[in-house]
């Protein structure tokens, strides 16, 4: 099971996320809180990936567009905690060129 916990913190907030993103309900409720959080004041987001086990292309998109969407308003995602299986592949789809990734939590909070 997936679970998404939105932790608000005086920077921003940070999405922790556990178990497989794979396009389902569970893809389509995280769209739906990084478009929420978008739109905010709370427009600084970490998203933990410590527990997530995959990730496919439809999950990989709704990064993409929620980083776009982010930029137009002055916000900010920044991935942290990735695993080496997700590494290898936001390296292989060069996401890596695209979004800010940082060891830890407390690294990409530094960031934002």
């Amino acid at each position: 099971m997936s679970q998404i916990l939105i932790e608000d913190i005086t920077e921003g907030s940070i999405f922790h996320l556990k178990g497989q993103f794979i396009g389902g309900d569970e893809t389509e409720s995280l769209r739906s809180k990084l478009n929420e959080y978008c739109n905010n004041d709370k427009n600084k987001v970490v998203i933990n990936l410590e527990k997530v086990t995959y990730l496919n292309s439809t999950a990989l998109g709704v990064f993409i567009t929620a980083n776009n969407n982010f930029i137009r308003n002055n916000g900010k995602i920044i991935l942290c905690n990735i695993s080496k299986p997700i590494e290898n592949i936001i390296v292989m789809t060069k996401l890596n060129l695209v979004f800010t990734i940082t060891e830890n939590t407390n690294s990409a909070i530094n960031l934002i």
